[in-house]
């Protein structure tokens, strides 16, 4: 059972606030809010088991989906990706970014995404350590999936380093990973 609120920080300029979990049309919707510094954002990315939906607070956020342009929105406006559908967005003002947003289901996203930010936040750029993104990439394949990532690191790099890292026991740490949705 978590215990909301839950705020992950990346150290890179991204701040996510796991708000609630409320049942609505048989399902359940993870409500969020998030912070982003001007230029901060998300990878091209796509969740193949959840809708996601952001809603702009304030400040200015751009988004693309594969072989669209890019649109931008403003305080007021929103936007809502469907499950398997590709999109990346980003902070593409002057001044923070405040989203509120939520994913239904829920699914792992409150455990993926803080492994990836508790990944992230020690390092130089952003990105999780080897790895972690390993572990997370192939762990849940059926869920999330990082479409920046060139195809041979997806399917030939990751695949190696998931197993080299099994071997090396670098995996213990998510002993209570939940499992993946299938």
């Amino acid at each position: 059972m978590l215990n909301f609120p839950i705020t992950i920080d990346n150290g890179h300029g991204e701040i996510l606030c796991f708000k609630e979990l409320v049942q609505e049309n048989d399902t359940d919707k993870l409500i969020m809010e998030s912070r982003l510094l001007p230029g901060c954002g998300q990878l091209m990315h796509v969740h193949f088991k959840q809708d996601e939906h952001f809603q702009i607070v304030k400040g200015v956020m751009s988004f693309q989906t594969p072989g669209n342009n890019i649109i931008r929105l403003t305080e007021g406006m929103s936007v809502s990706f469907l499950r398997n559908q590709p999109h990346r967005f980003w902070n593409s003002g002057k001044e923070d970014l405040v989203l509120s947003s939520w994913i239904s289901p829920a699914h792992n996203t409150v455990f993926f995404l803080s492994a990836l930010y508790a990944s992230e936040k020690p390092r130089k750029k952003a990105g999780p350590a080897l790895f972690d993104g390993a572990y997370l990439t192939m762990k849940y394949k059926s869920e999330y999936a990082n479409l920046s990532m060139p195809e041979s690191a997806t399917n030939l790099i990751m695949p190696i380093t998931y197993f080299l890292g099994k071997l090396l026991g670098k995996y213990r740490k998510f002993n209570t990973a939940p499992e993946p949705v299938k």
